[in-house]
């Protein structure tokens, strides 16, 4: 299980503001910290869509500090990242998969 740690910081506008240390193209926002992380997931999905877009590699998630907040990914995401991982780091491409 994947498990992303966030920092939650209340924004001048009192929105409860949602960041990631590890990927730090994926921030977002709620009306209170419930809703910040549920946006969160999405805001992460989309942060990594845009890895496997740009060829790059998926960024590993640090420890989850004790009483820290975190964002667990949803199994078919992580599924998802495993096999490009995997696709990556053996130099195997779409087509060739598919030839497989």
């Amino acid at each position: 299980m994947l498990r992303y740690p966030v920092t939650l910081e209340r924004d001048t506008n009192g929105t409860v503001r949602v960041e990631f240390p590890d990927v730090p193209e994926a921030n977002t926002f709620g009306e209170d910290a419930d809703e910040a992380l549920m946006q969160a997931v999405d805001a992460l999905e989309s942060a990594l869509s845009m890895y496997i877009e740009d060829r790059r590699d998926i960024p590993k998630p640090s420890p989850v500090k004790p009483r820290g907040k975190a964002v667990i990914l949803p199994a078919l995401t992580e599924a998802k990242l495993a096999l490009y991982t995997t696709m990556r780091a053996n130099r195997v491409g779409k087509a060739e998969l598919a030839r497989a």
